[in-house]
């Protein structure tokens, strides 16, 4: 099993993509910016996506992948959300004002995607791939994502604070290996991370003190332009996790 990463910014400068993870050929967590990325043939071959929340840096190519795959394809995209972010994402994005309504074209019996709610503790298979939906906590409904090979298992903990179910959950994982937990701000912008329901340093560090198991953590979302300051703040506070800053292209084998 594979876990591609096309995207683990919080910004589009540059060479950054925002979030999206290419599990295998055929499933994405998220689709930020970094679905562009994908060729036709590679577009063609998603058949699966799991959203974490609807704010458009984690979902904003999701209805330009349907339209450019969809009519090449022999069934929909399925995309599992939590129902908050599935009620979102009809309303201000596949409303036939923003974007059309792919959820009932080119025919209500045959649309380019479909959506499936999914709730924090639920397990989707997929070929003996195992997704599970964990607690986040950010400024809205929001879902973290487990992904287990059976051997071992990866987890994104998308935009979120400090949350001590996310971090309960992680100790219930008996073959946990990857850990990617977001961490936007620096210490001194609290107020904002708490506004905004995002991870500083400090934030962080309350949350692996949690953390029973050994794992090999990556940081992600971090703030641009600050990449390098917040990252020194995480190494300062955790640095006995070995944290690393997560580059684009980096490949996960499970």
């Amino acid at each position: 099993m594979r876990i591609t990463t096309l995207g683990c910014n919080a910004s589009i400068t540059g060479d950054l993509r925002t979030t999206c993870y290419q599990v295998d050929d055929d499933i994405l967590i998220d689709a930020g910016s970094g679905a562009g990325d994908l060729s036709l043939e590679q577009a063609i071959a998603i058949n699966t996506v799991f959203l974490t929340h609807s704010h458009l840096d984690h979902c904003a190519f999701l209805p330009m992948l349907a339209d450019a795959a969809g009519s090449f394809r022999n069934a929909p995209l399925i995309v599992y959300a939590l129902p908050e972010t599935i009620a979102t994402l009809r309303q201000h994005m596949f409303n036939g004002h923003l974007w059309p309504d792919y959820t009932v074209l080119p025919a209500p019996g045959n649309p380019y995607l479909r959506f499936h709610p999914v709730r924090p503790g639920e397990t989707v298979e997929l070929d003996g791939r195992c997704i599970t939906a964990l607690p986040a906590s950010h400024s809205i409904p929001c879902a973290a994502y487990r992904v287990d090979s059976g051997a071992a298992s990866w987890v994104y903990s998308a935009d979120t604070t400090f949350c001590a179910g996310f971090w309960q959950a992680l100790n219930r994982i008996d073959n946990l290996k990857y850990l990617l937990i977001e961490n936007t701000f620096r210490n001194d912008n609290a107020v904002g991370a708490a506004r905004s329901g995002h991870n500083t340093a400090d934030l962080l560090t309350q949350g692996l003190r949690m953390l029973e198991r050994p794992v090999e953590l990556f940081i992600v979302h971090m703030e641009a332009g600050y990449e390098e300051i917040t990252m020194r703040e995480v190494l300062q506070a955790v640095g006995e996790f070995k944290p690393q800053m997560l580059q684009r292209g980096r490949v996960f084998e499970l």
